[in-house]
């Protein structure tokens, strides 16, 4: 039984899929060139180092299996095929289930729903002014012939994992995570565009995002304002995008003799879940209560 945290479940890809078929024809060879070029033979197990050496060694042009070999093929009890296969690979979660479940979700709490996708990836900047796009659409468009939802409040849903890329010279001290990243940049984005009633929610399914103790995190068009008022101004929205550090500016909501127990924090923070099938994001769009369509 596997559980993908990958894009699109490649099985072969999923914690290296050493129980699917080698479709890829990668032999023993293959394993040592990379083992070589990285000069990792003392690092790996004497008993890995003494497998693929076998297969060095070995008459076998391919020495792993591939679809047609008998583990795939044979069934239990003597190839009876009302049986299951000796070795059978079964997807029991992913990224598609997830999203689903939060479809079903927001559809059921009223909201009009939109699936934008399992497989979405790119720049988390990039993604993220995509979804702010489609929320101003949304609230500027509504019922009209062309408009992305025929009525709200709507509800997108999105899953796959996008990047952030750092620079060569990047401040180890300034930290984040793709999904952090996102919020942060949605954040800027809905507080430009001065809309409201626009949610932003990206998150991890691990409960990990980036060398950070948040998931994720979730905004709307007042946050930046809001975060930028409560730390002093001491760290800026626009600063932390540049200098990919949303987990600080996210982060700098508190400070010491904080006693508002009503503020609700931007990040994310649920702790392991035991679990990974990629991210999961969620824009909830209302009609904007201040200024006109435009």
């Amino acid at each position: 039984m596997v559980l993908s945290d990958i894009v699109g479940d490649p099985l072969s890809f999923i914690a290296s899929g050493p129980t699917v078929p080698n479709d890829e024809k990668c032999t023993c060879q293959d394993a040592w060139n990379i083992i070589s070029t990285y000069n990792i033979q003392h690092q790996l197990p004497p008993n890995v180092i003494a497998m693929i050496q076998q297969g060095l060694d070995s008459e076998e042009e391919n020495d792993a299996p591939t679809v047609s070999h008998s583990i795939f093929t044979q069934h239990i009890r003597n190839g009876n095929h009302d049986n299951p296969k000796l070795a059978e690979t079964i997807l029991v979660g992913n990224n598609e289930k997830a999203v689903l479940s939060c479809a079903q979700k927001a559809k059921s709490l009223g909201y009009y729903t939109v699936i934008l996708g399992t497989t979405i990836e790119g720049e988390a900047k990039d993604v993220a002014g995509v979804y702010t796009a489609m929320a101003r659409q949304s609230q500027c468009h509504e019922n009209t012939t062309y408009g992305i939802t025929p009525k709200l409040p709507a509800a997108f849903i999105a899953g796959g994992e996008t990047t952030v890329s750092l620079p060569a010279n990047h401040d180890l001290e300034k930290r984040g995570g793709r999904n952090q990243e996102l919020g942060l940049v949605a954040a800027c984005n809905l507080s430009k565009m001065k809309l409201r009633n626009v949610v932003v929610a990206s998150v991890g399914t691990d409960g990990t995002d980036g060398p950070t103790d948040a998931a994720g995190a979730i905004v709307d068009g007042r946050t930046i304002a809001r975060i930028e008022q409560r730390n002093g101004g001491k760290v800026l929205g626009d600063v932390a995008i540049r200098e990919h550090d949303a987990y600080t500016f996210l982060g700098s909501e508190h400070h010491d003799g904080d006693e508002d127990e009503d503020y609700v924090s931007a990040l994310v923070r649920t702790g392991p879940t035991g679990t990974n099938v990629a991210d999961i994001a969620v824009i909830l769009v209302a009609q904007n209560d201040i200024g006109t369509k435009r």
